[in-house]
């Protein structure tokens, strides 16, 4: 009888132990787990947001014909890149959008009409959330800045572009330095700052003697520091505008980049439409489930 109830006690602790390694394990999640969907936008002045709405058309043109963004009012919104990262990683149910350049592994880039945000489907037009990235200057005699910018449309500077994005001039020439010494501020978009660092970083090995501070903002911010002159050079994820030019500045295009939509790795979804990702950002749909 003893060893009956000895049997009994075993078999019943090994199957508590297995029922128990069962339940901890992970179970895949559906767009029905996900239930609403959590909006996150950047803020007014981002060259991404601004880009991100013309290309998506959440911004829309009103009764008097004047462009007005339907972004929806509910949307967290996250003044630089890696917060909208954070906000993705820590919500399962959140979307986002941020540069291609700037994709890692602790998100996931939802496809667009079954496009991939890669540089190869941007640089052949196939993707569309594409745009590019500028640097403007108000002072075209400043030998420093001019310096830099030579490199970032050298050979070697394209090259460094070309890496995450995509370069604007395949045959550019080789660079050679004047070697100008001194310091000089680049400010702006917080999409194009990831590329400027890089670039920042091959150019000292050209040249040490030059001093390049890089100032993380967003696009508008930058464009007004250097219409202001409180920098040498503006970055803008975005084409300027004309009453920005007529400002005195004089715009560059250095690289294009793609707007990746993001989501939680856990999310299951693996494409949406344009019109499926416009409807969200305007608030028209909801719920995960409506993208089935």
């Amino acid at each position: 009888m003893k060893k009956v109830i000895l049997f009994l006690v075993i078999a019943s602790l090994i199957l508590v132990g297995f029922v128990g390694c069962g339940g901890n394990k992970d179970t895949a999640l559906t767009l029905e787990d996900l239930k609403d969907i959590t909006v996150v936008s950047r803020e007014n002045g981002s060259g991404t947001r601004g880009a991100f709405i013309e290309l998506t058309g959440v911004e829309e043109k009103g009764a008097d014909g004047a462009k007005v963004d339907k972004t929806t009012a509910e949307a967290i919104i996250a003044n630089k890149t890696d917060v909208v990262i954070q906000q993705i990683t820590g919500n399962q149910s959140a979307i986002g959008y941020i540069s291609a350049g700037s994709l890692n592994d602790t998100v996931k880039a939802v496809q667009i009409d079954g496009v991939e945000p890669t540089s190869e489907n941007i640089k052949a037009g196939t993707y569309a959330l594409a745009r590019p990235f500028f640097i403007a200057v108000k002072d075209t005699n400043n030998a420093a800045a001019n310096d830099f910018i030579g490199f970032i449309l050298s050979a070697e500077g394209q090259a460094v572009a070309s890496e995450s994005y995509i370069a604007v001039n395949s045959d550019a020439a080789k660079f050679t330095s004047q070697m100008p010494e001194g310091k000089i501020v680049v400010a702006g978009s917080s999409s194009v700052t990831p590329l400027m660092e890089k670039l920042k970083e091959a150019y000292a090995e050209i040249n040490p003697k030059l001093t390049i501070e890089i100032q993380q903002s967003d696009s508008t911010a930058g464009i007004t520091a250097v219409s202001e002159g409180t920098c040498d050079i503006g970055m803008a994820s975005r084409a300027l505008k004309d009453t920005e030019i007529a400002k005195g500045l004089t715009p560059t295009e250095i690289a294009k980049d793609g707007i990746a939509v993001i989501v939680n790795t856990k999310n299951p979804l693996t494409t949406m439409t344009k019109d499926q990702l416009a409807d969200i950002y305007k608030g028209e749909l909801k719920t995960w489930t409506d993208l089935k």
